[in-house]
């Protein structure tokens, strides 16, 4: 089903937390220089581990950018939160104490984070003597701390929540924003910021089989490649702030473009009747943007790096555009997959791309494999982009698809 008749909602602020650049700016200016932030893991010894990569944020000095009163309420991944959080309201130039009581909320994702929330309390607990802990306590009060401080930061009395479903988060919090806008919030905070780079999380991750084990970032994550043979995990991701279009407007704002469209669907479980459901998630998407696949100029692919995988999602888009039809980038390979905040990252990078008219590249593949029939970006392009789809599949058979245009192109459509 589909809902396409209402005002799509307008991205006005873009904050970015990423293992290729700290901040909008320094991010997309690594990502168009095709420029990875792949390395050995540093933030714990990796080195008894059959991998030892990771895209980790650098430079982050939390005392720079975290009120000193936050430091001991915060783990790693809500400092990285806050920190976007506050460069995408920034950009927006929105000030919510200027808005009308409970009219601006925060709706986030996150996934693979509450790992290390976890770990860290149970290291204090069994340093005070404790005996045990709930893994499902220590992720949930890890999921609304990082959404609450946010909240509690700025002012942000609204709605909000939390949503885990793993890569497709990013994109299934940015709808649930979208719902509250539609119910009568002005602005939300959304987006993902995740990661764990830590044992219990690296542990858990290599239980799931599809973590690179090769040694140098540039052969360790390929996807859509002939060499495909895992990804790399990273840390960070994207906040961004949507609004109402006629409250933006209204108050002056710069807006990316519009969230035109979006669909999730799921995919059966082994054993049960049915295929990949990615395919009826783009159409679904594109029906609700009221775009044809012809005006999409650009698809942003989920780039699992996992080769079956890869093959599902190269026959969902070939079966929507045709063989070599449009246009297809993973700027993901230069961070890793970010879990929750892998998507929302896509999502930023699509919007800056409507806006600058560009494709960032796939970095270290040098073509797909013949199997895929893909038009794989592998370097820089340039020139008019009106369209960008961006796809995100989680782990247990989630599947996002989100649409994000400039404004003429919904008012032409």
């Amino acid at each position: 089903m589909s809902t396409p008749t209402q005002t799509p909602p307008v991205f006005t602020g873009i904050g970015v937390v990423a293992p290729n650049g700290l901040g909008v700016e320094a991010w997309w200016n690594a990502t168009l220089a095709g420029e990875h932030g792949i390395g050995p893991v540093t933030r714990f010894d990796a080195s008894g581990y059959p991998a030892t990569l990771a895209g980790e944020v650098p430079g982050f000095d939390a005392k720079a950018h975290i009120p000193s009163r936050l430091l001991p309420q915060t783990d790693h991944m809500t400092r990285l939160a806050l920190t976007a959080a506050e460069e995408a309201l920034t950009d927006a130039k929105a000030d919510p104490e200027q808005l009308p009581d409970f009219a601006a909320g925060v709706v986030t994702a996150a996934s693979a984070g509450g790992f290390e929330f976890g770990q860290r309390e149970l290291q204090a607990l069994r340093s005070k003597g404790g005996q045990h802990v709930s893994a499902y306590q220590s992720f949930a009060w890890f999921y609304a701390v990082n959404t609450g401080q946010i909240s509690i930061r700025h002012g942000l009395r609204g709605p909000s929540g939390v949503l885990v479903t793993e890569q497709a988060g990013g994109l299934d919090a940015i709808a649930q924003a979208r719902r509250q806008l539609r119910k009568g919030s002005s602005l939300m905070v959304t987006g993902g910021v995740d990661g764990a780079i830590c044992p219990w999380g690296w542990t858990a991750q290599l239980a799931g089989g599809r973590l690179s084990t090769q040694a140098d970032p540039a052969r360790a994550y390929l996807p859509f490649s002939d060499a495909a043979c895992g990804h790399v995990p990273g840390e960070g991701g994207a906040i961004l702030v949507l609004e109402d279009a006629q409250a933006a407007r209204a108050r002056g704002a710069q807006t990316y473009g519009e969230l035109a469209g979006y669909a999730a669907t799921f995919d059966p479980a082994p054993g049960r009747p049915g295929g990949p459901a990615l395919r009826r998630c783009i159409e679904l998407a594109l029906e609700q943007a009221q775009l044809t696949p012809q005006q999409i100029d650009v698809v942003f692919a989920d780039a699992a790096g996992v080769p079956d995988l890869d093959q599902q999602e190269a026959q969902a888009i070939g079966d929507v555009f045709g063989p070599y039809g449009v246009p297809v980038t993973a700027p993901k390979t230069m961070t890793g997959r970010l879990s929750a905040g892998g998507a929302s990252l896509d999502l930023a990078a699509a919007l800056l791309s409507v806006r600058n008219g560009v494709l960032p590249p796939t970095v270290h593949v040098a073509y797909p494999a013949d199997d895929h029939r893909l038009d794989l970006v592998t370097s820089v392009r340039r020139g008019l982009v009106r369209a960008a789809l961006v796809l995100a599949r989680g782990h247990g058979g989630f599947n996002a698809a989100a649409v994000v245009t400039d404004e003429r192109t919904h008012t032409s459509a």
